[in-house]
């Protein structure tokens, strides 16, 4: 009897696994387009730091992202049990912050194009400054990077939990945390490949003067630069795209109209169906910079009208 029993618990336990399993791969094809903008945010946002620091921040953040996931992955199923009318709003907030944070950063590039250094001696003091502030610097990008992954995560773990949604507790719990491990570690596994890459070039070059492997050392070398500067741009433009995509999601009209638009496009000879993927990701993405602007804007007015600090 006690045999049978066990047997019955074990056969249980295997249904759930592999029920586990298969909604975590349709998870993950489902969040494969977070997953992609995810990438480029965080190979954009640990880019910067002193060449032996890069994988000891991409670490932190890696860990930071764990410490985000751990706290999303209850609290999502707790608000899916109890308030699940909040998912929504919570995610059009998260949203809403990464439109303002991709639209500051344009402002903040644009507004400091005109800042120039005036002789050497100021050169040599900014740098200086620079060096005495590297820790402070360094805490900063991280703690940017684990801001900016805190809202990719819960649009992965929201996500997942609808892929989820009619599995019992446990089974939710299961789903959600292996996405969480496997998406937080493929993430950064090649957010640290990307930033390496100019190391990689240059053992490649230095371990033997000629060949192919020289060239190929050179080549990753000169192509690091233009790497980073184009995740710069992806990671912005990501940035509008995944906050302006969870805005028009959370606004009925808004999503129709794009999908009526998307729907006209695609009736395009010859490129209709190209304009019809790409369609919903520029609108999307246009809509985050209006709702970035009107956000930094709003700001700026109030910081004007607060009474300065003595």
């Amino acid at each position: 009897m006690a045999g049978a029993s066990l047997l019955t618990l074990l056969d249980d336990i295997a249904t759930i696994l592999d029920d586990v399993a298969a909604m975590s791969k349709v998870a993950a094809r489902k969040t494969a387009g977070v997953l992609g903008d995810d990438l480029a945010l965080n190979a954009q946002q640990v880019s910067g730091v002193a060449s032996e620091r890069e994988l000891p921040v991409v670490f932190a953040v890696a860990m930071g992202s764990l410490r985000n996931k751990v706290i999303l992955v209850p609290l999502a199923m707790l608000i899916s049990a109890f308030i699940p009318w909040a998912i929504t709003p919570l995610l059009m907030c998260g949203g809403l912050f990464l439109c303002y944070e991709g639209f500051e950063k344009v402002y903040h590039s644009m507004t400091h194009k005109q800042t120039h250094l005036v002789d050497d001696d100021t050169v040599v003091a900014k740098a200086q400054a620079d060096i005495d502030d590297l820790g402070a610097y360094e805490k900063q990008k991280i703690k940017g990077a684990i801001r900016t992954d805190f809202v990719l995560s819960a649009e992965i773990i929201a996500i997942s939990l609808g892929v989820a949604a009619h599995m019992d507790l446990m089974a939710q719990f299961l789903t959600l945390s292996v996405i969480a491990i496997v998406m937080t570690f493929g993430v950064y596994g090649l957010v640290a490949g990307i930033v390496k890459i100019d190391d990689l070039g240059l053992y490649l070059a230095r371990r033997k003067p000629s060949g192919v492997g020289h060239k190929l050392g050179l080549t990753l070398v000169s192509a690091a630069p233009y790497l980073m500067k184009t995740l710069t741009f992806v990671g912005t433009i990501a940035m509008f795209m995944v906050g302006g995509g969870i805005l028009t999601h959370g606004i009925h009209l808004v999503f129709e109209w794009i999908e009526h638009a998307q729907a006209v496009v695609t009736q395009i000879n010859v490129v209709g169906g190209f304009l019809g993927l790409l369609t919903p990701s520029i609108l999307n993405a246009l809509f985050g910079v209006v709702a970035g602007g009107v956000v930094v804007l709003a700001i700026k007015g109030v910081s004007k009208l607060m009474p300065a600090k003595s």
